[in-house]
């Protein structure tokens, strides 16, 4: 893709799952996209998180590395679903002394980036 801006300006112009997969070239089913767009952004910026201090500086590398991970975070939900892949914190049950279980999320674990 030839595109005049930055990658990293074209992307803070990308608002959905759909918008990153068609800048990025990624094909993908609309199905699996509608059900997931939110928990393949996530794992998509998870994947980057931890891959921070190693990414490259130059545009057309950087293009290559994001489109893996988004493409790796969107075939996760294409062989799994939401509730196995866990990714936001609601889905994570925790045992209660009272044998019971929560999902209850801190207030500061919210607001972290």
């Amino acid at each position: 893709m030839n595109d005049p801006l930055p990658l990293t300006e074209a992307l803070a112009d990308l608002s959905s799952a759909e918008d990153f997969l068609d800048y990025l070239e990624i094909a993908y089913d609309p199905a699996v996209v509608q059900v997931n767009r939110l928990h393949i952004l996530q794992r998509f910026h998870d994947y980057l998180a931890k891959q921070a201090a190693e990414l490259p500086a130059n545009d057309e590398e950087l293009r290559a590395v994001y489109r893996l991970w988004l493409a790796r975070a969107y075939q996760d939900f294409v062989a799994s679903d939401a509730l196995t892949e866990k990714v936001f914190s609601v889905f994570h049950h925790v045992a209660r002394a009272d044998g019971g279980t929560s999902s209850f999320v801190p207030l500061d674990k919210v607001l972290q980036p």
